[in-house]
């Protein structure tokens, strides 16, 4: 029995700490964020309380031939087949709490702004309370990045949320942003960002969330063309389709920012300089209401509004899949997780969430064992 024992604690030791020690392949980073979009989709597919409800949805019947099955993990791969055809097969998912493997915010306010600067100063910082356009007195991932001699000048962000630029204080950071419906700059001579200048003009109702494909598509063309190293993308039309109470409009909007991940993934894997080299981090800022009468809402006092999921993809990832260990992890690892893939280690002035322990298959502990 002792031996037994001494084998279960040696893995778990490994578990929480191999990746950490290991040298890591990563050398550029995309942190992609789909904003409110909820564990329950991404894990379960179309909610059934939901899919029929007329209340929330045009057209049940076409809703039902898109994204209906009785089995679960067919619904969930309708909805979002890049996740559960490559991520599930090459990389790691957290967040199912059906299986008790859980990811909550750790702010208490669960709304945008608090998320956001949660996972990227890695801080839940009881002074944020409102999604206002307040300039962040937090140092972020990003900004730390930046001001190192490798990465610096190379770290880019892109988001269909005009708030961003406060959440990274770009007027202390310096960071190269591109938010809401603003215009790409010192692009003049590039026909593509042209385009795009003249589709974002043309848009007649504009509001604090641009389109998230005009989002994808300049980081797209921005990545093509500069190569940065650390990109941001923060994706929003899920929050607004919630809002508005679209159940409809919110899967299908999963399912476009499925596609939009898989093109960007595709790229990635067939352009030199990031291929095999490139850690996708992909998750969202809060969970949303989980029932019928609150789905489309989150904040303080609905339930399930802190409740999110993580996904990972990348050299550095073991093709685990959906992670299905008892397990509880927090938004505020991300950013010290960010730095670990680069060999750094995330220090400013306030607290920040240790790394999340990586797990690692006994084929990697036993090749790396006779290695040493």
């Amino acid at each position: 029995m002792k031996p037994f024992c001494f084998c279960l604690l040696f893995l778990s030791i490994c578990y929480k700490s191999f990746a950490q020690e290991s040298s890591f392949k990563t050398q550029n980073i995309f942190i992609i964020t789909v904003d409110g979009f909820r564990w329950q989709e991404i894990y379960t597919g179309a909610d059934p309380a939901l899919i029929d409800n007329t209340r929330f949805v045009a057209d049940t019947s076409l809703l039902r031939q898109l994204y209906w099955d009785t089995d679960p993990t067919i619904r969930r791969k309708k909805l979002m087949p890049f996740f559960w055809d490559v991520i599930a097969e090459k990389g790691q998912l957290y967040g199912n709490r059906l299986l008790d493997n859980k990811v909550n915010v750790k702010n208490l306010y669960k709304i945008s702004y608090p998320g956001y600067n949660e996972i990227l100063t890695g801080y839940t910082d009881p002074g944020i309370i409102l999604n206002i356009p307040r300039n962040n007195k937090n140092i972020n991932v990003l900004e730390y990045l930046n001001d190192k001699k490798e990465w610096h000048d190379k770290v880019v962000a892109f988001s269909s949320w005009n708030v961003f630029p406060y959440i990274l204080n770009t007027d202390r950071s310096k960071l190269s942003t591109n938010s809401g419906y603003k215009a790409i700059a010192d692009e003049e001579d590039d026909t593509a960002f042209q385009l795009i200048n003249k589709m974002q003009e043309s848009v007649i109702h504009k509001t604090h969330t641009r389109y998230d494909w005009l989002t994808f598509l300049s980081a797209r063309e921005y990545i093509d063309e500069h190569h940065p190293k650390i990109v941001l993308i923060g994706l929003g039309e899920t929050d607004e389709f919630a809002h508005q109470g679209r159940y409809d409009m919110y899967l299908q909007q999963a399912t476009a920012i499925d596609k939009m991940i898989a093109d960007l993934w595709y790229f990635v894997q067939t352009n030199s300089f990031y291929k095999d080299k490139t850690t996708f981090i992909i998750t969202t800022d809060h969970g949303r209401g989980n029932k019928t009468s609150s789905w489309s809402n989150h904040h303080l006092l609905v339930r399930g509004s802190g409740e999110t999921w993580i996904a990972m993809l990348g050299p550095d990832i073991e093709p685990m899949g959906e992670m299905k260990n008892e397990q509880q992890i927090y938004q505020k690892q991300l950013a010290a997780t960010i730095t670990m893939f680069l060999g750094q280690k995330f220090e400013t002035g306030h607290h920040i969430g240790k790394a999340i322990s990586l797990p690692v298959s006994l084929g990697n502990l036993n090749s790396s064992a006779m290695s040493k």
